[in-house]
């Protein structure tokens, strides 16, 4: 496979990824009528796969650190398997579960002045914490599909290369969705049936 093959591809792959989420995200197909029980776990599951992953590519680094060059590509891998699994469930819960309104104390999908005075400053930290979180998670993908071809390729300069840029991103990415989990997680029960 050649260099061009393979931007084709990772450019395809992303660009298909981002419009999937956007168009489910936005609602452009009409949710099932009746949510499946599961579907409020979903969130507490993506919590705990990017909780993991960021994990995972800490030790990552410190085997890679060590020469450990087999556990390195092992533990990537288990990484990149779980973040794939994550992509699954973000998918699917914010195609089907109803919008949860950071501050919405009241459950009703709006929120209203007195709402945003007794959650104050901690909506615009959130928010801030959000935008950057979705901005990067949409950016990291085509990095870490790159910098695993060149990894298992064992094209050793320019993995290093690219992961100088997708290891951070990537962590910043999985760590803030724990955060932003944390931060929601007590206004999903309003959605809850």
């Amino acid at each position: 496979m050649t260099d061009k093959f393979i931007f084709r591809f990772v450019a395809a792959v992303s660009i298909f990824v981002f419009l999937v989420v956007l168009l489910l995200n936005r609602k452009v197909l009409p949710p099932p009528a009746h949510l499946p029980s599961f579907i409020y776990f979903l969130p507490k599951l993506n919590a705990i796969l990017n909780g993991t992953c960021a994990v995972l590519l800490v030790i990552s680094l410190m085997f890679i650190r060590r020469g450990n060059i087999t556990m390195h590509k092992r533990i990537n891998i288990t990484a990149f398997c779980l973040s794939a699994l994550f992509l699954v469930s973000y998918i699917s819960f914010h195609y089907m579960a109803p919008e949860t309104i950071f501050g919405d104390l009241s459950g009703d999908g709006v929120l209203d002045a007195e709402e945003k005075a007794a959650i104050g400053g901690v909506r615009t930290i959130y928010l801030v914490i959000l935008i950057s979180h979705i901005i990067l998670a949409a950016g990291v993908l085509p990095l870490i599909l790159l910098s695993f071809y060149r990894g298992l390729q064992m094209q050793v300069e320019k993995h290093r290369k690219l992961v100088r840029w997708t290891f951070p991103i990537w962590l910043y990415v999985t760590v803030t969705g724990v955060v932003v989990y944390i931060l929601i997680s007590p206004y999903y029960h309003f959605v809850i049936k």
